[in-house]
């Protein structure tokens, strides 16, 4: 609870604070990121669902396995029935009277058990096997997953960055400002007192400077919301933030961003590693139409409560068992539907975002390029707003320009400002964005840090309970299994050979 109090302390600390104040530390756009990589809640919290993840593969591959239980049991059995007596006809005793039989009345009895069951599979028509293939696919889907995550982590880090130096930027130009028109008002006073200008240019300048006193808190509170963000997402307060360094990979056309993006998209690629899962489950389904054999053994021993020794009542029982399945009320054939449905909505899925990678690569390229053209006709409106300001300053001492003239052209020139800090942010945003669209905005590619890698993760698990004949069984069990069939525009190779044989080597991105 301490922590988290701090932790509330220190945002609302970030959001309260200026330009204006002292800063508590400098940042530069490398330490931002790499803090977020290590402590950011959204991507830890998508670590800990990838490692939750990899535990469908040894659960998968628990079917290889045999099962073994113990089970016990105590019964009690009561019986009461009505007594009847019944004539045996016969003197028995030779006391000469005729015997009789009693039956009914009250009896009790009891039973104690114990027992071991163990069920091994040997073949399942590659249910199990095809349950494993699903279970890896999902692994790499969820990596995918994972990669975009932290690249959505990313980008907003970079944003709030950004942010934080273009709303510093325009308070700077806001402040400027104020002092500057501070200087004019005085100037129209001094200028009134002597009958140089007339009351209106002094109320002209009143009111520039009131508009500018509004301009400056807006910016400031601007300033405190970039800031709260900052903190959100990085997890500390920014101090004195440094310039934005250069990105890295960015392409050198939209064919080669394209590309890019169509290879290592990761929404693209978990789209198809979910695809591969659905057609595995297709055949999956299809195989319980198939055969399945097992092999049981059971031992354990009887007694009562009375003579609970079991040692002496003991049964030991093997064999083997084979199930054919000849009807199930159409449950194998709607289960078989519903897989190839699944299957048709995952592949459906992938066009889809093929179709996003599209949209937002281009987009995104369409505003990298807006963006410099921006910046650069920004730098030019500032340059040429500069020295006209001036003129019009000079001109204005010598009675050619009237005080509004100035005030106007001093309006213009922070008007341009604002909007040259406005490009260089949406500029450097842009490609950001860019490379997340393409799938290359990750940490290790922009920030020296150690990779977070789900591989180590999924090796440690993946053999859990395993036992030396997996390996046979699983060769078993997918001889004669319906075959996964893939779509017609199925992932291309390089994906089919990580599905394959590369989940354990491979890490995210390779």
């Amino acid at each position: 609870m301490l922590q988290r109090s701090r932790a509330l302390v220190s945002v609302a600390l970030a959001a309260l604070t200026v330009a204006a104040g002292q800063p508590a530390w400098a940042d530069d756009l490398q330490t931002a990121l790499a803090l977020a990589y290590q402590t950011n809640p959204t991507l830890l919290a998508q670590r800990a669902e990838q490692r939750a993840l990899d535990e469908t593969v040894p659960q998968a591959r628990a079917g290889l396995r045999p099962t073994l239980n113990a089970q016990g049991g105590v019964d009690y059995t009561r019986t009461r029935a009505p007594t009847v007596t019944t004539s045996t006809g016969v003197d028995l005793d030779n006391d000469g009277i005729i015997d009789t039989v009693t039956t009914g009345g009250n009896s009790e009895s009891d039973s104690l058990n114990l027992g071991l069951n163990l069920t091994q599979t040997i073949y399942s028509a590659g249910r199990v096997g095809h349950g494993v293939t699903a279970a890896e696919a999902g692994v790499l889907a969820g990596r995918e997953n994972l990669r975009r995550v932290e690249q959505q982590v990313l980008a907003s880090v970079i944003q709030a960055y950004a942010d934080v130096l273009r709303d510093v930027e325009i308070l700077r130009i806001r402040q400027a400002n104020r002092e500057v028109l501070r200087r004019q008002l005085d100037e129209s006073n001094a200028r009134f007192e002597v009958g140089e200008i007339t009351r209106t240019d002094v109320a002209q300048s009143e009111a520039r400077l009131a508009q500018t006193e509004a301009d400056l808190a807006n910016a400031q509170a601007q300033l405190s919301v970039s800031r709260a963000a900052y903190a959100a997402v990085v997890g500390q307060s920014p101090g004195t933030l440094d310039a934005l360094p250069a990105l890295p990979g960015l392409p050198a056309d939209f064919e080669t961003a394209m590309d890019v993006a169509l290879d290592d998209n990761p929404a693209l690629r978990a789209a198809a590693f979910n695809q591969r899962a659905a057609e595995a489950r297709v055949a999956q389904a299809r195989s319980a139409y198939l055969p399945s054999a097992q092999l049981t053994a059971s031992y354990g021993g009887a007694g009562t409560l009375n003579d609970p020794d079991l040692a002496d009542r003991t049964s030991f029982r093997a064999g083997a068992s084979v199930s054919i399945p000849l009807f199930t009320g159409g449950l194998n054939r709607s289960r078989v539907a519903q897989a190839l449905e699944q299957a048709n909505a995952a592949q459906i899925g992938v066009e889809g975002e093929r179709r996003n990678v599209l949209q937002s690569v281009s987009s995104a390229y369409a505003q990298v390029v807006s963006a410099r053209s921006t910046l650069q006709a920004g730098q030019e409106a500032v340059r040429a707003a500069s020295v006209a300001a001036e003129g019009v300053r000079q001109e204005a001492q010598v009675g050619l320009r009237t005080t509004l003239d100035v005030l106007n052209q001093e309006l213009e020139l922070r008007s341009a400002e604002v909007t040259l800090a406005s490009a260089r942010r949406n500029e450097y945003v842009a490609q950001a964005q860019l490379l997340a669209a393409m799938g290359r905005l990750e940490g290790p590619d922009l920030v020296a840090v150690e990779a977070y890698d789900p591989v180590a993760n999924y090796n440690r698990v993946r053999l859990r309970g395993a036992l030396p004949w997996d390996g046979v069984i699983e060769a078993i069990d997918r001889i004669a299994a319906p075959p996964v069939v893939p779509a017609a525009d199925a992932p291309d190779a390089p994906i089919d050979a990580q599905l394959k044989d590369g989940i354990i080597r491979t890490a995210p991105g390779a």
